[in-house]
């Protein structure tokens, strides 16, 4: 078990470094987001107190007060009853380090104000997803302290009997290399893929200039392409080994048949498999595919040839799909057919409608083509449902808004997609200036579900998405809200990001960090956050309230685990946060 130690983290590979944190204890009752404020932007630290009811900012380094303000009215947690109250500093331009001080209550962490002030946290997060490579060695001059030796080559993969198909029988041997692993295991999954490689995608489409100098130190990095895209081009050629040559079908996963114990991956020697080919996998493929081939169109000299594999990729698996519309991955049922049995995470799926849409609308955005959606019910009569690895209409609906002057939308549609977007975000502010913790985030219970933080992010990106369509503030500063949130404005105190804040995760459900012997945990990456849910049944939640069902344990998979498809909303709010606050 690491120690929980307050350190300065070296970001050293790519050369970041974070604040050493005072040795001086700050008080736990103050809760702001512990890496810092935009000059210009709302600052709102939370107290979590009755016994207050003023304050002071102070100069870190000479102790002078600053600024003095009254706390706000006594808020009540709908949660768990508790009372805050708000410290609004907004009025503190001037860029620097401070300290919150209240009478009775002691200080808060350091906190910055400066330009470029998530910057850092948005690299790291980036960062995080070259240490969940694959089938490859992470040399000290790009993962510091976090260096290892290369795990599952995976070029030697078997086909699952539940995979079979002509040319490929049982125990063919495929090879499947690169690609990401998915979470605190060590398998890869395309339905988990497909939402990541989506919003990570969506993200250097919607701000394309602001990732020409981001960059994160990687082996790809100075080669004449995005840092971000580099990246994404990883788990976009595993993608597309995950697709049968023959039929266009695509692989649910490849994994081992359980999961691999807390060991380092060069010391996994388990036998891999792909297993059942079904419609959400292949229609994940092929938005995925669709997307990227208008990308990548543009980096043709970098990557040649890549743009058309997309192209023949997503035409094939929307074939493919077109034939089996709705074969869904059963993991239960599979196991009761096929040996072996499979039990590693299942991603199954109720409806694939969600999916349909998405690659529907990411095939007419990619071709021009209008006859890949006039089949395809929209949904838009629906309220607008915020993505996940199960619910992904949303990032076509993103898609078509991005694209509608281009494809000459019909005024009729792309106001409903507008309306849909714009309906969500307002009804995500109702009642804002009466949450405990000023977040859109937690307004209700069901916030906190398995990854709440992932939540939190997809909140601000569609928030983001209302202010690209309104130019309105309003948005603007609830998407921050949600940041602060991530980043220790919220019931726990924690900063969900590891490797920053002043109280960080350091026990993340994860086998590399718990595998490395290393104190600090891989740096950039998202833990799950509050569920009270509670399912691992570890030790160490503080109670059963729902902002509050958080453990930093490495037992807590239900609280404390980290996975790809929850950097990548925070990825693309950092960012796209950095890019709109000048």
């Amino acid at each position: 078990m690491k120690l929980f130690l307050h350190v300065a983290v070296s970001l050293a590979a790519f050369g970041l470094y974070f604040s050493p944190v005072r040795a001086q204890q700050h008080s736990d009752a103050i809760r702001l987001n512990q890496i810092g404020f935009y000059p210009a932007a709302p600052k709102v630290a939370v107290v979590v107190s009755d016994e207050a009811d003023a304050f002071e900012v102070k100069d870190a380094k000479t102790g002078k007060t600053v600024l003095k303000g009254k706390l706000g009215n006594v808020r009540t947690s709908q949660h768990s009853g508790k009372h805050t109250r708000l410290a609004d500093f907004s009025g503190l331009r001037k860029p620097g380090s401070y300290v919150i001080e209240i009478a009775g209550l002691g200080r808060s962490a350091r906190l910055n104000i400066g330009k470029q002030v998530h910057r850092d946290v948005a690299k790291a997060a980036l960062k995080g997803f070259y240490y969940q490579r694959a089938s490859i060695d992470l040399p000290e001059k790009y993962a510091g302290k976090w260096a290892r030796l290369a795990g599952h080559p995976d070029n030697k993969v078997l086909v699952h009997a539940s995979a079979v198909s002509d040319g490929r029988p049982e125990n063919t041997l495929i090879a499947s290399t690169r690609g990401w692993y998915d979470a605190g295991d060590y398998n890869k999954y395309i339905v988990n893929s497909g939402i990541t490689m989506g919003t990570l995608l969506s993200l250097y489409e919607d701000y394309p200039l602001y990732f020409e100098d981001f960059n994160t130190n990687i082996p790809e990095s100075d080669n004449g392409v995005p840092d971000l895209l580099d990246e994404v081009v990883w788990n976009l050629r595993w993608m597309l080994t995950m697709q049968d040559p023959v039929d266009g079908g695509v692989y649910h996963k490849l994994t081992n048949p359980r999961f691999d114990g807390m060991i380092m991956p060069v010391a996994a020697k388990n036998p891999r498999y792909v297993v059942q080919k079904g419609t959400a996998a292949t229609l994940d493929l092929v938005a995925v595919m669709a997307q990227a081939s208008r990308i990548f169109k543009n980096f043709n000299n970098k990557f040649p040839g890549l743009s058309d594999s997309c192209t023949t990729a997503a035409v094939k698996g929307w074939r493919w799909a077109e034939k089996h519309p709705a074969v869904m991955y059963n993991q239960d049922a599979m196991n009761k057919q096929f040996d072996p049995d499979v039990v590693t995470g299942a991603y199954g799926d109720r409806s694939v409608k969600d999916e349909w849409i998405w690659a529907a609308c990411e095939m007419y955005a990619s071709t021009g083509k209008p006859e890949y959606i006039k089949d395809i019910d929209l949904e838009l009569q629906q309220p607008m449902a915020l993505p996940t690895w199960s619910q992904v209409k949303t990032l076509g609906y993103y898609t078509l808004l991005r694209s509608a002057k281009k494809l000459k939308l019909p005024a009729e549609q792309s106001g409903l997609l507008r309306k849909s977007v714009l309906n969500y975000s307002d009804q995500l502010l109702v009642d804002l200036e009466k949450q405990p913790y000023n977040t859109v985030m937690g307004k209700i219970a069901k916030d906190y579900a398995w990854g709440s933080s992932s939540v939190a992010a997809n909140q601000g990106i569609a928030l983001l998405k209302a202010h690209r369509l309104t130019k309105d503030q309003k948005y603007i500063n609830a998407a921050l809200g949600n940041l602060d949130y991530l980043l220790g404005r919220n019931a726990t105190g924690y900063c969900f990001l590891t490797g920053s804040g002043s109280k960080r995760v350091m026990h993340p459900h994860q086998r590399l960090s718990i595998a490395d012997g290393i104190v600090d945990p891989i740096p950039g990456l998202l833990s799950g956050g509050p569920n009270p849910g509670q399912q691992d049944k570890c030790a160490g939640y503080p109670n059963k309230f729902a902002d509050e069902s958080f453990t930093d344990n490495e037992c807590s998979y239900a609280s404390n685990e980290i996975a790809i498809n929850w950097n990548a909303p925070f990825v693309y709010l950092a960012a796209a946060l950095e890019a709109s606050m000048k």
